[in-house]
């Protein structure tokens, strides 16, 4: 938090000078009035570090964690409970928080409510640390006077989304390691191990197999045009970034990843459960069906699931009951669309919407806890390849020389 220099004069009129943290200089003056001093100069003291900040502040470089604002979410439905005015609430979390983007954030929703807009308002203006749901889920609360209970659905939303969002960082974690591992491996046996081989054959005048030959050629070209490829990677990791970051790029990567053998199904029901379980908070809070797909759709976090919920939001739209959009999507099991059947029937959606959400949940930790059983095969194939390879390329004409050498 920023250090700030101050002179003021005391209730005796008596010159005050000192140093304060505080987000803003606004919130440094009201914690000084607070303390009786009447501010009368407040500068932001400069650091090493200052450079450093101007330059993250000017690329946008600041990001925010689930953790923090879970933290921060919690501590307003805490504090609004116990009977604290917002503005105050927010003035004293400023003083506890840390992240460079809460803090401005925080600060400038601060300077919206004193200029008499609505915390709903406020919070639209930083998109990067509020989600569309977290500002519907407020305006929600400040329309129906229920502002702390928004602030608590929202706490258990984002708890829940992160353990989701830890499932599928889990469930991608085990795959990328084996594979960065074996192409680790792959480069150092190239670049290190093989040419060891290579003297070591034109030294006794081997006539070679057309397989060591290919292995020995591969490896001298890795080793003489290394940076080639170390430029190819990174023009093709730039493109396919490039690429992604487009709006037919990103949907077609999204569908790709959802399709993807063993990880594809984890994510898909991941997904399901984030939707599920963001329907059932914004019905459950009086949100309109319509209003609920659209912020939805807009903050499940896959393109190719977005672009379905926006298909159930134009049939209901048409006047279609729910039940069928969905099952237009192709994206539920039937035995999700019966609950879906079963909820809309009894007007009880919202409820069988959280049961849809534990479903899927559920299902994620029972298959990311077997994932690596089921990967396990993959790998001692993987490995078995790399072995059978170097014993084709490398061993066969060591064992040929040997024979040579024992006649």
């Amino acid at each position: 938090m920023p250090q700030y220099s101050f002179k003021g004069r005391g209730d005796n009129g008596q010159l005050i000078d000192g140093e304060i943290e505080g987000a803003s200089s606004s919130t440094v003056a009201n914690l000084l009035m607070d303390r009786g001093v009447i501010p009368i100069s407040i500068v932001e003291k400069k650091n090493s570090e200052d450079l450093l900040a101007k330059i993250r502040d000017r690329f946008d470089l600041y990001d925010i964690s689930i953790e923090e604002l879970l933290m921060f979410t919690r501590q307003m439905s805490a504090m609004i409970r116990a009977g604290i005015p917002v503005t105050r609430a927010i003035s004293g979390i400023l003083e506890t928080v840390n992240n460079p983007l809460l803090i401005k954030s925080l600060s400038d929703v601060l300077e919206q409510l004193e200029s008499g807009r609505s915390l709903s308002i406020g919070f639209a203006r930083h998109p990067k640390v509020f989600s569309n749901i977290y500002i519907s889920m407020i305006q929600v609360g400040e329309n129906t006077g229920q502002l702390e209970q928004s602030f608590a659905l929202m706490a258990e939303y984002i708890d829940r989304n992160r353990r989701t969002s830890n499932n599928i960082k889990t469930a991608l974690r085990y795959p990328t390691i084996v594979i960065t591992a074996i192409a680790v491996a792959m480069i150092i046996v190239n670049l290190f191990v093989i040419p060891k081989f290579a003297q070591f054959f034109e030294a006794n005048n081997l006539e070679l197999p057309w397989q060591t030959v290919f292995l020995l050629s591969t490896s001298k070209f890795f080793v003489n045009y290394w940076y080639v490829l170390l430029g190819l990677f990174v023009g093709i990791a730039y493109a396919f970034k490039y690429y992604i970051n487009t709006e037919e790029g990103r949907y077609k990567w999204h569908r790709f990843i959802l399709l993807t053998p063993l990880i594809g199904d984890i994510l898909h029901r991941a997904f399901m459960a984030r939707f599920a379980r963001s329907f059932s908070m914004a019905y459950s809070a009086g949100v309109p069906i319509v209003q609920a797909m659209n912020v939805i759709s807009r903050s499940i976090g896959n393109d190719y699931i977005s672009r379905h919920v926006d298909g159930m939001r134009e049939g209901i739209e048409r006047g279609e009951a729910l039940t069928r959009t969905a099952h237009n999507t192709g994206m539920f099991t039937p035995v999700v669309m019966q609950m879906f059947a079963v909820g809309e029937e009894a007007g009880n959606l919202d409820e069988m919407m959280s049961f849809i959400a534990d479903f899927y949940e559920e299902e994620v930790d029972y298959d990311v806890k077997t994932l690596s059983d089921k990967i396990e095969p993959l790998i001692y194939v993987a490995i078995g390849a790399m072995v059978l390879v170097l014993a084709l390329g490398i061993f066969v004409p060591m064992w040929d020389l040997a024979q040579l050498a024992g006649r």
